[in-house]
């Protein structure tokens, strides 16, 4: 069965493995998707009908079916996160309600759900290896999940329900890109009074491009983070704070009311399909298994970091009022960061700032990619690739034999048609292939401080660590071994996804890894003892409210898709806001709502909804594995191989539980997270 549709004047329809991002225009998407999935539906009807079948023909098939599809729809949504347009946003909005109802038909196709079943009944079936097995199950489970077995006006109304949350969650996204890249604000060089002056000489630079004088300010972090822990100026702090927290709620852009239509869609998906909630849906087949025991993994945390978060909380008052004064106001929100700031220089003799010199961006990467080539046994090199921007680096990954693995594309700086964030993506997935393999084909893309003037792009330890996290996702991708498409790479339960990428953050926080990348841009310099010891001494400063931001965003997720009831009176966002005040130090305005640009939960139709756990489950699993680096020699090639062996070359080939412990020999070590931040 072929995967390819006939050569053709639109470049989605000859994707091949270099993508010609050059040529592709917004108005090739929605006439490659009709055509592709013309040409699916012709595939799912041959496949649905055919005769006596073994797996080469039949499940093989079935996983690559929507390869092609897949792949152009990847393309569509990413170039609309990086250079989105109107026309860019049109093209999507055009192809989303297509794709939603052929992947929903598909998932409910009674010709192919009865083959697929008839399949599993033959002697094929009963004698495939574990790998192939595992995949009959995992389709036969997603068939059933999402509804082959409802009645037809069920299957109906999924449909409907699939199709508007498809649509809804996309406009959720459009309007947070929308709003961050509507908004600015000048001031004069006398506001960014106590601002690195790299931020003050990039603000200035991005006012002068739009024939404006003093400095322009926007929500990107590179900018917002910086204000907000070091500017002076506190009335400063607060336009940006509650400009922050403004996005999703303006006129025309108001994501508000689109949160319930969001959470009554999925509780309405969820209990058509049988769950009592979309966490329960979700969650089933995750290391998780159910909504309740995420809330309650997340509680367990909660109650166990609370006593240390109180303890830094009144330490920070105590600060604030021996050298703000007695009389000072109390503290607000957009206090916390700045005056954190001057407790940690002042208890450490630490500014962050301070190591900026050190990381820039080029040395970063050229670390990192020798660390991997120590540990991992891959080289990485720069390469050659059409792009969508001038910004946008093409690189190759072979293994020690000169196999060519993958190759991946980086986009590191913010613009103001590019969404926030830090994400990696799959493109193409290759694999094992008779005589080889096939290179898989992924993408980093951040919103890293970015070069200005004759100054590189310097980062701060917390970006490095954010590139650091994403290398790991595209590892997880590119080392993949797994025969099976679908099954392979990050394919696997979202909370076992963030450990590949959690794992390799360790690495930045070890002198030895340090030195081969720390190194000051001007002079060459290695990051002095002092810095280095400044830095450890630190690291866990303020942890526990660090822990506890991240127990917010989980436990607002699961109490909106558990306990909320969409149907009732109870206002989301509202509900939102008493989970998440909890958790801060200060209190929160009552027009608080962080919620309505919270695009992890409603960007998009699953995304992290019902998920934002796993980063925290993740962090567990990832600090108690790197135990075993740490004891072993964090270049230690055979543990190195072990990891890849074990965890980033199995996808989802075996139960994640199951590759954990092949990897350390037991089951992971609940407390290992807590003792690494110091909180127990």
């Amino acid at each position: 069965m072929t995967q390819s549709v006939a050569q053709s004047s639109n470049p989605l329809l000859n994707v091949g493995f270099r993508i010609p991002f050059d040529q592709i225009r917004p108005e090739h998407a929605e006439s490659a998707v009709d055509e592709l999935l013309s040409a699916a539906r012709e595939r799912v009807e041959t496949l649905a009908r055919s005769g006596e079948r073994d797996f080469e023909n039949f499940m093989h098939d079935l996983d690559v079916l929507t390869e092609q599809l897949g792949t152009v729809g990847t393309i569509v949504h990413h170039l609309n996160s990086v250079m989105s347009s109107d026309e860019w946003k049109a093209a999507v909005e055009a192809i989303i309600p297509k794709t939603t109802q052929f992947y929903t038909e598909l998932s409910l196709h009674p010709g192919l759900w009865a083959a697929l079943k008839a399949f599993g009944e033959t002697d094929a079936a009963r004698s495939l290896n574990p790998v192939r097995a595992r995949h009959l199950k995992l389709t036969t489970d997603e068939f059933r999940r999402g509804g082959a077995d409802l009645p037809e006006d069920q299957k109906a109304r999924l449909l409907e329900v699939n199709t508007k949350l498809a649509q809804t969650t996309n406009q959720f996204a459009k309007n947070v890109l929308d709003a961050t890249a509507a908004y600015e604000l000048y001031v004069p060089t006398e506001r960014l009074k106590g601002v690195p002056q790299r931020v003050v000489d990039a603000t200035r630079k991005a006012a002068e491009e739009k024939g404006k004088d003093g400095h322009r300010l926007t929500l990107h972090a590179p900018t917002l983070q910086p204000v907000l822990t070091y500017a002076d100026d506190r009335e400063l702090r607060r336009e940006l704070w509650e400009a922050s927290g403004q996005l999703g709620q303006q006129e025309g852009r108001d994501n508000r009311p689109l949160i319930r239509e969001i959470l009554k869609l999925r509780r309405e998906q969820a209990e058509i399909l049988g769950f009592r909630n979309f966490a329960d849906y979700v969650l089933e087949d995750r290391m998780a298994k159910s909504g309740d025991t995420a809330l309650k993994f997340e509680r367990d945390l909660e109650a166990r970091t609370r006593p240390a978060f109180e303890r830094e909380n009144a330490e920070l008052e105590t600060y604030y009022r021996e050298n703000a004064g007695a009389d000072a106001p109390a503290l607000a929100p957009w206090d916390i960061a700045y005056w954190a700031e001057k407790q940690r220089q002042d208890k450490y003799d630490f500014d962050e700032e301070a190591l900026r010199p050190y990381f820039e961006m080029d040395s970063v990467l050229s670390g990192l990619f020798e660390i991997c080539r120590r540990v991992f046994g891959i080289t990485v090199t720069e390469a050659q690739a059409p792009g969508w921007h001038p910004e946008v680096k093409f690189y190759e990954i072979h293994d020690e034999q000169g196999q060519h693995l993958a190759s991946f594309y980086t986009d590191w700086f913010p613009r103001d048609t590019k969404r926030g964030g830090a994400w990696m993506n799959a493109f193409i997935t290759g694999g094992p292939r008779e005589g080889g393999v096939d290179p898989h084909l992924g993408l980093m893309c951040g919103n890293m401080t970015p070069p200005s003037g004759d100054t590189p792009s310097l980062l701060s330890i917390r970006e490095v660590e954010t590139v650091f996290h994403e290398f790991g996702h595209l590892l997880h991708h590119a080392m993949s071994r797994v025969p099976v498409k679908s099954l392979s790479g990050t394919n696997v339960p979202w909370d076992f996804v963030e450990l590949p990428s959690q794992i390799m953050e360790n690495w930045v926080m070890e002198r030895e890894a340090l030195d081969l990348f720390a190194k000051h841009y001007q002079t060459g310099e290695k990051l002095p003892e002092d810095l280095f010891q400044k830095l450890v001494k630190a690291q866990n400063y303020r942890a526990a409210n660090t822990a506890m931001r991240q127990y917010s965003f989980g436990l607002t997720d699961l109490t909106l898709h558990v306990e909320f009831d969409p149907n009732g009176g109870e206002d989301p966002v509202a509900v939102a806001r008493e989970v998440m005040a909890r958790f801060y130090p200060t209190e929160l305005p009552g027009n608080y709502a962080m919620v309505a640009s919270f695009g992890h939960l409603f960007s998009s139709p699953v995304g992290y909804g019902a998920g934002y756990y796993s980063y925290k489950w993740a962090e567990v699993l990832d600090a108690d594995a790197f135990s075993r680096f740490a004891n072993e020699g964090i270049f230690n090639r055979e543990t190195g191989r072990a990891f890849v062996d074990s965890v980033l070359a199995r996808g989802n080939s075996d139960d994640p539980a199951q590759l954990y412990r092949d990897f350390m020999g037991r089951d992971p070590d609940a407390d290992a997270l807590l003792r690494r931040s110091g909180l127990v």
